[in-house]
């Protein structure tokens, strides 16, 4: 019974460790998605929660995220908490969007502030229905 019950805790415990990293400031480290989304029309956004042109596209990526659910995927890596996603993509600047066609091929890569219509329009060109 004892060994069953310290086996029981050390998973538990090593459930909370294996679910998010928390930061210092409280914040937590979460999984980062595939990138890009297998067989759908993929844009990421990578930048950091309180960069300036960061917070002011995070409620485009939100809205953008609600409107293109199920036709596209639309994935925010915040570079500060993940640094080698910056290098894993080659990042120089934040915000960076980099859009994906459905086979994977990186199509566009765009570095600063991107509005919601010129996002649109990347999306049409990929061929993501409205």
């Amino acid at each position: 019974m004892t060994k069953f019950l310290r086996f029981m805790f050390t998973g538990l415990m090593l459930s909370f460790l294996v679910g998010a990293t928390t930061f210092a400031d409280g914040t937590k480290k979460t999984a980062i998605p595939t990138v890009p989304t297998p067989g759908q029309v993929t844009m990421v956004d990578l930048g950091a929660k309180k960069c300036i042109p960061c917070k002011m596209m995070a409620p485009i990526i939100a809205e953008l995220q609600k409107e293109y659910k199920d036709r596209a995927s639309i994935i925010f890596i915040d570079v500060w908490k993940h640094r080698e996603q910056a290098q894993r993509f080659g990042i120089r600047g934040i915000p960076t969007q980099i859009f994906y066609d459905k086979h994977g091929k990186e199509i566009k890569r765009h570095v600063g502030f991107l509005d919601k219509k010129s996002i649109v329009a990347v999306f049409e060109e990929l061929g993501v229905p409205e």
